[in-house]
């Protein structure tokens, strides 16, 4: 580590709070807490807006002394498998020995979940102290911030009061536009695997798509990407070119394994604790941002790298949570999501049929993700996701049958029992039905939507409790 980094903290002003970015009228946290509710003021109607552009944010972080300008960042977009990826580099970031913040969205079980300090949620006290600093510089524009806009300053502000010298960032939609896209010179830009979601606002083909999600690639930044289809690779590889930096990509013929026990061109024997078959060439693509970091002079040795992927943690993807029956939780949410979740099924429980809890937003492509699972299935539990964009139980359990009978008609082999979906009136009825169903020897998935899982995590708590 550098005498920049480990020099790298935070003064503080009289009052006991981080004075990072030269604003004097900071607030005590021990009072801020007993006053004001960050979580609800980033959650006020007012923010909420899916204007993209980086106008307001740029303004925003200017006023604020750009503190992602203090950070070395590793940026990452993707459709599937960024956030496994970024909490990946974190981990062994992290282990080895730097102060590391990771930014990812949406939260699973709380809302600090989406920012990260040495694998630590950021404490309510300091998400109030740094909402209060970008409160005051927000209420003064003219051009009002959107939530994650607001969310994306307060993260790197968390970041720099916490003195840490790294920070791992994960895109929230896109990229190009992305809020997260004000960090001017990351360190790596990492392009996690890019499929079709958000048509209707990133482009209906894979090639604009991935326009979308290569405009992170900046000037002197190392760019790795995932292995990915030729219309999208093309589109990486002229964004790289434009700025003057060749692309690092997956070797897909080197990586052998499972995640318990898995190689990649010259590291052998490596461990993920994350149960998806996926995880692997997640697993990779953080390996090439590692490699990346220390071409630039980061030191971070095997060891490091080793350890930091053994001991990663990233809940809600393939996750065992439950146990009589078995039950697994999957934040899979697109087409190719809902594959990966079948070939993690197969490879972990081969020949084993699966009581399906699905809770999906009415904005996707329901009908892909339900070809896809519903052939795994032995039995439908159909939930509504908390959030406002959701297709409704009833709505999810018309479509079901309407495939089930389409995969009939095609001779594709379901369960018959698909045929008849159970629509549950709440998420944790859904997960008694499920658990019912399954018997105490079957297996239950949740998969189709991030935004269900705390509440499935809250109830299955409970029936432990019960």
């Amino acid at each position: 580590m550098s005498s920049d980094e480990t020099t790298s903290r935070s003064t503080f002003n009289t009052r006991g709070v981080p004075n990072v970015l030269g604003i004097s009228d900071t607030i005590d946290t021990a009072d801020a807490v007993d006053t004001f509710d960050p979580i609800a003021y980033l959650n006020e109607p007012r923010w909420r807006s899916s204007r993209l552009g980086l106008e307001r944010i740029e303004s925003l972080m200017a006023a604020l002394g750009n503190p992602q300008d203090k950070l070395t960042v590793v940026h990452v977009a993707g459709t599937n498998g960024k956030g496994s990826t970024c909490a990946m580099v974190a981990s062994v970031l992290q282990h080895a020995g730097y102060r590391t913040g990771l930014f990812t969205s949406p939260y699973i079980i709380e809302f600090t979940d989406r920012i990260r300090i040495d694998g630590q949620n950021v404490s309510l006290a300091a998400l109030c102290a740094a909402t209060q600093t970008v409160r005051r510089v927000a209420e003064q524009m003219d051009d009002h911030p959107t939530e994650f806009e607001l969310m994306t300053a307060v993260a790197f502000v968390c970041f720099v009061a916490a003195g840490c010298t790294m920070a791992v960032v994960e895109v929230g939609l896109g990229g190009r536009l992305d809020s997260t896209n004000v960090i001017a010179a990351p360190a790596v830009c990492a392009l996690a695997p890019i499929s079709f979601d958000h048509t209707d606002i990133l482009g209906s083909t894979l090639a604009q798509i991935a326009h979308e999600k290569a405009g992170i690639i900046k000037p002197g930044a190392a760019i790795v990407s995932a292995l990915q289809r030729p219309e999208a690779m093309r589109v990486i590889e002229n964004a790289a070119l434009q700025v003057g930096s060749p692309v690092t990509v997956v070797d897909e013929q080197r990586l052998s394994g499972t995640p318990a026990h898995f190689s990649y061109r010259s590291y052998t024997d490596l461990s993920i604790p994350l149960k998806g078959s996926y995880q692997t060439h997640n697993a990779a693509l953080a390996i090439e941002a590692i490699d990346a970091l220390i071409q630039k002079g980061i030191t971070i040795t095997e060891q490091d790298l080793r350890e930091g992927l053994a001991q990663v943690s990233w809940p809600g993807r393939f996750q065992v949570v439950s146990h009589s029956p078995e039950f697994i939780v999957d934040g899979g949410h697109n087409p190719q999501g809902a594959q990966a979740l079948v070939d993690s099924l197969e490879a972990n429980y081969p020949a084993r049929r699966t009581v399906l809890l699905i809770g999906v937003l009415a904005d996707k492509d329901v009908t892909s993700m339900l070809r896809r699972v519903l052939p795994s299935g032995c039995g439908v539990v159909c939930i509504t996701p908390p959030n406002p964009r959701a297709l409704g139980a009833q709505e999810l359990a018309s479509q079901v049958v309407s495939l089930a009978k389409q995969l009939q008609n095609e001779s594709i082999a379901i369960d018959e029992r698909l045929l008849n979906p159970v629509c549950a009136p709440s998420i944790g009825q859904g997960v008694t039905c499920a658990q019912q169903m399954a018997g105490a020897e079957g297996l239950v998935c949740a998969f189709g939507s991030l935004y269900s899982i705390a509440d499935i995590m809250a109830a299955l708590d409970k029936h432990s409790a019960d």
